[in-house]
């Protein structure tokens, strides 16, 4: 039996040259504390802008700074509530006038947070996959195929 135990040796342990993701990317310079404050500010000024139906302004607030890196889940996941009550509450023929408003790097985010709604859509969340998707093709027509290659090759993330 011993001959197999080598398969038991997490190599990685052992080997100096570590990639962690804090060498990728620098980490938030609010720190976590901060990254909860702001998501929860945020939430309560997007439910707020929702109400009197000013999507645009709701995505602007949502998508500028948003939380990334480790130790901010709990910030990330409010930050992703957020977007996707504005994504539900958005009329079909209003996206691509809102789209249109938004600066690259906020579409960038967008696309990432449609991504993660994506990811959730079968762990008991209420996401509606069909909105995801409606996003999803206005906002490749938008902002082109070059916002996919950028969120998908981004190291922080959301």
């Amino acid at each position: 039996m011993s001959e197999y135990a080598f398969r038991k040796i997490n190599i990685d342990a052992l080997e100096e040259d570590v990639l962690l993701p804090s060498d990728l990317y620098d980490p938030d310079p609010r720190g976590p504390d901060g990254v909860l404050g702001d998501a929860q500010r945020k939430a309560g000024e997007v439910r707020n802008l929702v109400s009197r139906g000013d999507i645009p302004g709701a995505l602007n607030a949502i998508l500028s700074e948003p939380p990334y890196g480790d130790g901010v889940d709990e910030a990330k996941d409010l930050t992703t509530t957020s977007l996707l009550l504005i994504l539900n509450s958005t009329r079909a023929s209003e996206i691509p006038t809102i789209l249109k408003s938004l600066g690259q790097e906020q579409q960038d985010h967008l696309m990432a947070y449609i991504y993660k709604g994506m990811a959730a859509i079968g762990q008991g969340s209420d996401v509606s996959g069909s909105v995801l998707l409606n996003w999803h093709a206005q906002l490749t027509e938008v902002a082109g195929v070059g916002c996919i290659v950028r969120v998908m090759t981004d190291r922080r993330t959301l």
